[in-house]
């Protein structure tokens, strides 16, 4: 039998197919050199652990003896873990989308022996079904195409690789970054909401935390209409569909309908993040309640699922399904079920409350219910002659049971990888909740994972490396490892005033400068230099990140972390980057859009209209001037700082220093909110600091 060479991976994907009979090569120079020795070409899998149809074409598939005889015979097989490789992953993903119109895990692709594509696509059945070929008739034409057109197909990949390499390297198309492109992404963006069910219109929904951020900042700023009804109806739509757990907490991926209702199962830390942010950002500009308890609920699901409490940090993902033959069933009900787990007045409440019937969702088990908020409180007390209070009570303590019940049930695995810029999105989130809600223990929990991330997985020399799996350091040279990280220092610098989290990261940031900086603006996603296991083929094309897929796009986020370096600094190396970076990519934002570049659009907004920057005059530990502090952190303004300015600090912003001669600022502790050049009155009221965030400096 052939090798498989798995076993020995970290990697929760790539351990997981170690038992098939497949002769898999993890990514790497033998299973590349072994390719040329052979003359064979390359099928190339990449998937994830929490991926439903990357374990389906395991079992069909690779599982399968008698196919993996024909991979065997005929190809080099090559396993990739997406979440470790997500460099890899996208250059391919690349690649497959020009060659099939689209791309999307489990990714098969086929390659010439040195990684170039010459063909590809996704998911392949079993028997020829739905218009696609069969997996099986797919590998034998194209063993046969490159046994017997070899020169042909060879020149087909070096085409298309050619193609994308020097695509990517002349990147600065025409654009500017003014308010009209901002207006114009506007009315594209007005014109792709769905009015009834929020998010983008169409028959699946994702969440788009980046365009929301963007949305919100400029509704902070201009109060357009129109504006809020974006936000609020997608993310209120979010909160009560079947997206949302409604019994654990946290979002699952996205929604294969377009009311946010059947969703698939899977939860990714990412996605978690970027959407804790959001309804944090959302309940400060609103008050609504229901922001604040969906925000609550994926702080509770991910400390009691995705979390490291003895050592810090935040895991990667939960899987979708316990088993092959399951669909969400860990989080789905029947009307039985229901019945069973709770007493008969939350059970009557409740199944109107989650519309649960004998007739469910699921198309594999009609019987199963996805629980989604479809009559409010109010509306069934009215039906059942309860009063409103009381229907509350049951439903609460209903939702309690019920997690005690489901709690019972074998629960789908949690992928325990640590990766480096996952954690630095879920820390910044976890600080910006912890601070909106005065959420002592998230603050310390988020604290303590940021300080596990820089003490194991940081090197002054070598960067961060982007995957902690079994206690083992994998895959170096990632763009996205130290921007979100660098993103989390300037948290924890708001979070708890402490100057060595700003050091740390500026040093991160000049590292991040000094190895992945591009000469024609912007940062490049691998730093050659730094990755151990690249590979020729990748290292030919080039990428600069800006898009928010499947999340915030690196170069926007690094865009928003060297505005507020400089803020934080004066220092202008920060400021001509940013700069550069934001002129780098306008064009190419442009063509990406609002919805996929919306992290992008932020950071446009903050620099066309800048961010407020808190400065406050006094000791550091006088009463006041913590007041003060507090006051600034729990606020929402876009991309803010708060900065301690002690009478010894060497760094005063330049537009506070007339101030400090003024009777005010002698008087005791005060605070100015600036943008640009122009500050605010000094105040020494809490109350009044809050105001003037919240309506924003004088313009003028």
């Amino acid at each position: 039998m052939a090798e498989n060479r798995l076993s020995r991976e970290s990697s929760t994907y790539l351990k997981g197919a170690a038992h098939q009979p497949v002769a898999w090569y993890p990514w790497g120079e033998d299973a590349f050199r072994r390719a040329k020795e052979l003359d064979h070409p390359i099928l190339l899998d990449i998937g994830a652990t929490w991926c439903h149809w990357c374990h389906v074409i395991d079992r069909e598939s690779y599982e399968d003896p008698n196919l993996a005889s024909v991979i065997n015979e005929n190809f080099v097989a090559i396993k990739v873990d997406r979440d470790e490789r997500p460099d890899i992953d996208a250059r391919y993903q690349q690649a497959v989308g020009a060659i099939a119109g689209q791309g999307g895990w489990p990714l098969t692709a086929f390659l010439t022996p040195d990684g170039k594509v010459f063909y590809g696509g996704t998911y392949f059945p079993p028997k020829d079904s739905y218009g696609r070929p069969s997996f099986r008739r797919v590998l034998l034409a194209m063993a046969d195409a490159y046994r017997t057109n070899k020169a042909d197909t060879l020149k087909e990949a070096e085409a298309l690789h050619r193609a994308l390499a020097e695509g990517r390297v002349s990147l600065v198309e025409e654009g500017a970054v003014n308010e009209a492109m901002l207006k114009e992404s506007l009315d594209s963006l007005r014109g792709q909401f769905d009015p009834v069910n929020g998010g983008i219109a169409g028959q699946q929904k994702f969440p788009h935390p980046g365009t929301m951020e963007w949305v919100m900042a400029r509704y902070h700023r201009t109060r357009e209409e129109g504006l809020e009804k974006i936000f609020a109806r997608t993310l209120s739509s979010m909160a009560k569909g079947g997206v949302y757990d409604q019994i654990g907490g946290g979002f699952h991926r996205y929604s294969t309908d377009a009311r946010w209702i059947v969703p698939h199962f899977e939860k990714m830390l990412y996605d978690n993040a970027g959407l804790l942010a959001n309804y944090v950002h959302a309940w400060q500009l609103t008050r609504d309640p229901l922001y604040r308890e969906t925000a609550e609920g994926i702080l509770a699901w991910s400390g009691e699922v995705l979390s490291d409490r003895q050592r810090g940090g935040y895991f990667a993902s939960q899987d979708a399904d316990v088993g092959l033959d399951d669909d969400g069933d860990y989080f789905t009900w029947t009307l039985d079920e229901l019945k069973g787990a709770v007493n008969e007045d939350e059970a009557r409440v409740l199944a109107l409350y989650f519309e649960v019937a004998t007739r469910g969702e699921m198309h594999h088990d009609p019987k199963k219910n996805v629980l989604f908020i479809d009559q409010a409180p109010e509306a069934i007390a009215k039906s059942i002659g309860l009063s409103s209070d009381r229907v509350r009570d049951l439903i609460a303590s209903g939702k309690r049971t019920l997690k005690i019940a489901r709690d019972q049930r074998p629960m789908p695995a949690v992928d325990h990888t640590i990766f480096a810029s996952w954690n630095g999105m879920m820390i910044t989130a976890a600080l910006e909740a912890a601070m909106a809600f005065d959420r002592e223990d998230v603050r310390l929990f988020a604290l303590k994972s940021l300080h596990r991330v820089l003490s194991e997985m940081w090197s002054k020399d070598r960067g961060m490396w982007h995957a902690l799996a079994d206690g083992e350091r994998k895959v170096r040279g990632l763009l996205e490892d130290h921007v979100y990280i660098v993103d989390a220092l300037l948290s924890a610098y708001t979070a708890t005033g402490d100057a060595v989290h700003l050091r740390n990261a500026e040093e991160i940031m000049v590292f991040t400068l000094a190895h992945f900086w591009d000469k024609a603006g912007g940062f490049v996603d691998i730093a050659t230099d730094l990755h151990d296991n690249v590979g020729l083929t990748l290292k030919e094309v080039r990428r600069r990140p800006v898009e928010d897929s499947p999340y915030a796009g690196a170069n926007a986020v690094a865009a928003l972390c060297l505005a507020r370096l400089h803020a934080l600094t004066g220092n202008d190396d920060y400021r001509l980057h940013h700069d550069e970076l934001m002129t780098a990519f306008a064009g190419e934002a442009s063509r990406y859009g609002p919805v996929f570049a919306g992290t992008y659009h932020l950071a446009a907004e903050l620099w066309i209209h800048p961010s407020a920057e808190v400065v406050l005059l006094g000791p550091r530990d006088d009463p006041r001037v913590r007041a003060l502090q507090d006051t600034a952190r729990s606020t929402y303004a876009a991309g803010k700082t708060v900065l301690v300015v002690d009478r010894h600090d060497a760094y005063i912003p330049p537009a506070v220093e007339p101030m400090l001669k003024t009777k005010e600022a002698k008087a005791g502790p005060v605070a100015f909110v600036c943008q640009g050049q122009l500050c605010s009155p000094p105040t020494s009221d809490p109350e009044r600091l809050r105001t003037i965030l919240e309506i924003g400096a004088p313009k003028s």
